[in-house]
């Protein structure tokens, strides 16, 4: 592992990694990973079970979610949306969300903080 390098954890530096793999599926559980946690900015893994979910909370900065594996459904203020791998969407910051795993699904959530 790389020690010079100081803002990304958890993960080995400078090798390959397909993110899918860093975060493993737990039956009955959400399963995280955090890669970086900063004053503007966190990178986080995330592993649900089918069924589980992130009940509506709201959030000071604009999150990005990128569905690695599965389905999801996100729900944005009073709006739903159905989510497969390879899609990605805007939650944006003060605004209530939502996360349900219709089936089981990994994902990369960005989260930007105001600087």
């Amino acid at each position: 592992m790389d020690k010079t390098a100081k803002f990304i954890k958890n993960m080995p530096h400078s090798e390959v990694h397909n993110l899918v793999d860093l975060v493993e599926y737990r039956e009955g559980r959400v399963e995280s990973r955090t890669l970086s946690q900063g004053k503007n900015l966190s990178l986080t893994l995330f592993a649900f079970d089918k069924g589980e979910e992130i009940s509506a909370h709201s959030s000071p900065g604009d999150a990005f979610v990128h569905i690695l594996d599965g389905e999801a459904e996100i729900t944005i203020g009073q709006e739903k949306f159905h989510l497969r791998a390879g899609q990605a969407i805007v939650m944006p910051a003060g605004i209530p969300h939502a996360l349900y795993a219709v089936e089981r699904f990994k994902m990369l959530l960005i989260v930007v903080f105001q600087p």
